[in-house]
């Protein structure tokens, strides 16, 4: 059987998204046992011209669910940016993300193969098939993210590993 469009999309958001909840979970516990403040991951920067963890945070959710949203719609329009706050929000952010991932119809966004996508970015348009916006915009994006808020809090001394980052893996069931 082809891979379906879901699976493609949903499917690869929620395993990123899921290990994301994971490893935020990993390194609040390490700040709880080491007797640090996870707050300090914040605006925790790779490199000073680079964006900081909690826009990561945000940017990974956006391109999961509103990316997810704009092949249904037809619209991509993700809210603007909150910018810094706790920790913990942003772990009840990926929360939220995770669940609105998980209450996607997979009829729904199969039901979307070849559709088109039109996003105007600035002074661009980018004229996309459902599937290419998911292959070559949005998953790129958010695995963009994702792998930098898992960097940053690995450089800051969070006891995560690559395991961590792949998540729950996909494997064939017997």
């Amino acid at each position: 059987m082809a891979a379906s469009l879901y699976a493609l999309s949903v499917g690869s958001f929620l395993q990123t998204a899921e290990a994301v909840a994971g490893f935020l979970d990993r390194a609040a516990r390490h700040c709880a046992e080491a007797g640090g403040d996870p707050d300090d991951f914040v605006d925790a920067r790779l490199i000073d011209d680079m964006a900081p963890f909690h826009f990561q945070i945000e940017a990974l959710c956006h391109h999961a669910v509103c990316g997810v949203e704009a092949v249904t719609t037809g619209v991509f329009d993700p809210p603007g940016l909150i910018g810094s706050q706790p920790f913990a929000d942003l772990q009840a952010m990926v929360a939220r993300s995770v669940a609105a991932l998980n209450a996607f119809d997979p009829e729904e966004v199969n039901g979307c193969a070849g559709k088109d996508l039109d996003l105007q970015i600035g002074p661009r348009r980018l004229a996309f098939t459902a599937e290419d916006f998911f292959l070559s915009f949005s998953l790129p994006n958010f695995h963009f993210h994702a792998v930098t808020a898992y960097d940053i809090l690995r450089s800051r001394g969070a006891p995560i590993g690559k395991r961590d980052y792949e998540g729950r893996l996909r494997t064939k069931t017997p």
